[in-house]
């Protein structure tokens, strides 16, 4: 007979969750993942170590690498951000996909219309295509905005069903009235409305020859400081949070929910926004059709590996990266998906540290035959 030499006890907590208990966990989760994902890899014959050490060279291993996997988090550490924003104030926006695409269509107005001159100045084009996607974003964020703050839609269900809608209509400006020769993408943009790359300055600086790096990767960094002072320093940053933690409090104080869900909303679209707006005018030049893998969907995983976190959401922006960066390199390409999935798994799963406290008690004695043995 043996004897149970512990108890497993799962309680609610009642106390503030430990400050470093949310990092702790989002570290898990990776770790986690990626033991997982190389227990899968040896199963199927594959060496693990040799596997993620060719993912290190091919992400990591030089400036070209860590280059091209920066431009890969570029645009998540925007919809990142975006996600981050909404759900501090317990908005579930699963739009920034759509939000994004919108965004990348608002800036090709200025250079397909167009709204601008042609042959107008970098100075004036970049700009201009920046506020036309934070524009279009917000427009985006706005109306799911309006519609909870007013009927109290659901704004899980608007937002997603506006991604749909939100990719059909860049196809259809895509694939007729602006189509390149009856191909499924846009002409190529003019130079003046490229973001100035590395290489660009390559000749002047031979160090930065065959570096992919745009400015567009300052765009999120700013946004980042930006998001940390307005939910972290700023008065409406103090609503927003006070309306996610506790709706009922925020209105005895006299703040305005509606409007705070509205303006919420609108800045996670803007965020969105000029993540489309980097990629076409840094990365494709051009509007085309797949100008994302799912970044709008990615950046909420980011958003809560981040812990909603500003300076989070850039570290895990340049992971998640990587593990695109990977799937065009390390074959077969499926490898970065599978941890991609097992990071959202644990991640999932690991929540349950911050509602719940797991202990182990010692268990008294019992008597023989007690339904606590095991025979």
């Amino acid at each position: 007979m043996i004897h149970l030499p512990f108890t497993l006890l799962v309680e609610k907590r009642t106390e503030e969750v430990p400050r470093w208990l949310p990092a702790a966990t989002s570290v898990g989760s990776v770790v986690l993942a990626f033991v997982v994902s190389g227990i899968v890899l040896a199963f199927i014959g594959a060496n693990p170590l040799q596997v993620y050490g060719f993912f290190a060279r091919a992400t990591f291993g030089s400036w070209a690498a860590f280059s091209d996997t920066l431009v890969k988090a570029t645009p998540l550490i925007l919809v990142g951000l975006a996600c981050s924003v909404a759900f501090k104030m317990k908005l579930w926006n699963i739009g920034a996909e759509g939000q994004f695409y919108i965004g990348a269509f608002f800036a090709s107005l200025v250079v397909l219309v167009p709204l601008l001159p042609t042959d107008g100045p970098p100075w004036l084009m970049i700009p201009a295509m920046m506020g036309m996607g934070m524009l279009g974003g917000a427009l985006w964020g706005f109306l799911p905005g309006l519609l909870k703050a007013r009927f109290q839609v659901n704004e899980i269900i608007t937002t997603l069903m506006l991604n749909y809608v939100a990719v059909l209509w860049n196809n259809f400006w895509i694939f007729d009235r602006w189509s390149d020769a009856g191909f499924q993408m846009t002409p190529t943009f003019g130079r003046n409305s490229w973001l100035p790359r590395l290489s660009d300055y390559a000749r002047e600086y031979p160090v930065f020859s065959g570096l992919t790096l745009h400015l567009g990767v300052f765009f999120g960094l700013f946004a980042a400081a930006a998001v940390w002072w307005i939910l972290q320093r700023s008065r409406w940053g103090y609503e927003i949070r006070l309306i996610g933690d506790n709706p009922q409090a925020a209105r005895y104080a006299g703040i305005s929910i509606a409007r705070n869900v509205i303006w919420v909303m609108m800045l996670s679209g803007a965020l969105a926004g000029l993540a489309g707006m980097a990629e076409i005018s840094g990365v494709v030049h051009r509007l085309q059709e797949r100008i994302s893998p799912g970044y709008g969907f990615t950046g909420i995983i980011v958003a809560w590996l981040a812990k909603l976190h500003p300076l989070g959401v850039i570290l895990v922006s340049i992971l998640f990266g990587a593990l695109i960066v990977a799937s065009r390199e390390v074959q077969p390409s499926g490898i970065a998906q599978m941890i991609q999935g097992f990071v959202l798994f644990a991640l999932i799963s690991s929540d349950v540290l911050l509602r719940y406290k797991i202990r182990l008690v010692r268990a008294a004695p019992q008597p023989a035959g007690h339904p606590g043995e095991f025979a």
